[in-house]
């Protein structure tokens, strides 16, 4: 789960982290009044789940209280678009007014967790304001890397070491060491799987400021972290996704295509999508039914797929291990009862209690295109999609 750049910074100051002096509008009006009370020139940022929004012209840097009216009544009610958006860009509903910063140096850093050595990753550069890929492809030796033990946390010999590769001097030493321990302790209290500062600034006084923050939490562990719940806007997530986590699927992701499919297991769904794109045709989604003998989750599955307009074909490909092939098929029935499937669906069953959950499907009545196995049931679908059955 994501928050809002001022969400993020409001959790940041909790753990005694500098951030600009500001606050959220929700109309130009009240971006006017902010203004007046940060008294200096200010900063309107929209606030949207994206980056890239200061090459987007999401972020207007103001000379007075009138401008930032203006600037916020050209963002509020719009559509961003950045290159991490989509053509279609995200909404903006609220700005970000704060105090503009004079800044000397901007630097990067970061907490994430690491999938090789499975700890806690920070990551420091002196090259802030850009793409952390875009400099670990370019110039490698300006990032510096400390994983971190659990079990002892974070330590200051590697805030220092951090600091130092960030060519910080000084009492810039110390005081970011002690921002980089208190960033941890924010990563492991609120459950986050990214804590990041870009750019992470040196002000024309020496001072360390967050300009820039943001954070992402284990949506696995969202039920010990209700105060974080709360803070989720679902206006700035793609509203399949919302359904699906309403309907009770958690493992569902919108992609460009128009075929739908349902698959159990998050390595066959993916290859699933691959052997759909290696057939010629394109999967509208990723969603993983998981292990769950629960109908009721296929029978969602399919109320996501009718909800889609540019569905053309669904495919069900199920391995069947803990997930009993026979749930399955009492699944696909009852949707069928339930709904009108105004598309073909392509099935390819395999595993347990497969034998039964055959003849759950042949004795139902119900209109599929049976695929007898992995590559076979990719081909299929892609046809059917295209409007050619056989």
């Amino acid at each position: 789960m994501k928050v809002h750049e001022y969400q993020a910074k409001a959790l940041l100051a909790q753990y005694g982290i500098p951030v600009p002096r500001g606050r959220v509008a929700f109309s130009p009006s009240e971006a006017r009044d902010i203004a007046v009370e940060i008294g200096s020139k200010p900063v309107v940022k929209a606030q949207v789940y994206a980056g890239g929004r200061g090459k987007a012209g999401g972020i207007k840097t103001v000379n007075s209280p009138a401008e930032a009216e203006t600037a916020a009544s050209q963002l509020i009610g719009t559509r961003l678009v950045t290159h991490q958006t989509g053509p279609e860009g995200v909404p903006v509903s609220k700005v970000l007014v704060e105090e503009a910063s004079d800044v000397t140096r901007e630097l990067y850093l970061s907490i994430l967790v690491d999938g090789t050595s499975r700890l806690p990753l920070m990551i420091a550069s002196e090259a802030g304001g850009m793409e952390i890929e875009e400099v670990a492809q370019s110039t490698p030796e300006r990032i510096f890397r400390r994983d971190i033990d659990p079990a002892i946390g974070f330590q200051l010999f590697q805030g220092r070491k951090l600091a130092y590769g960030m060519n910080l001097n000084g009492g810039q030493i110390s005081e970011a060491t002690r921002l980089m321990t208190n960033l941890y302790k924010l990563f492991i209290d609120k459950d986050c799987s990214l804590a990041e500062i870009n750019p992470l600034v040196v002000t024309s006084e020496g001072k360390l400021l967050a300009l820039d923050a943001k954070l992402s939490f284990d949506d696995n562990a969202l039920y010990r972290q209700k105060d974080i719940q709360e803070l989720q806007d679902k206006e700035q997530e793609e509203p399949l996704e919302v359904e699906a986590r309403d309907w009770g699927i958690d493992n569902y992701v919108k992609m460009d295509g128009n075929i739908g499919c349902m698959v159990n297991g998050a390595g066959l769904a993916m290859a699933v999508n691959d052997l759909i794109q290696h057939c010629d045709g394109r999967a509208a989604n990723f969603l993983d039914i998981g292990t769950l003998n629960n109908t009721a989750r296929v029978v969602n599955s399919f109320k996501m797929f009718v909800a889609d307009p540019r569905i053309k074909a669904v495919l069900v490909n199920i391995f069947g291990g803990m997930a009993r092939v026979d749930v399955i098929a009492r699944g696909i029935v009852e949707a069928y009862q339930q709904m009108n499937i105004p598309f073909p669906v392509v099935i390819r069953l395999a595993g347990t209690n497969l034998e039964e959950g055959q003849r759950i499907l042949a004795e139902s009545g119900i209109s599929f295109i049976q695929a007898k196995d992995f590559y076979d049931s990719a081909y299929k679908v892609v046809e059917a999609a295209k409007g050619v059955t056989k």
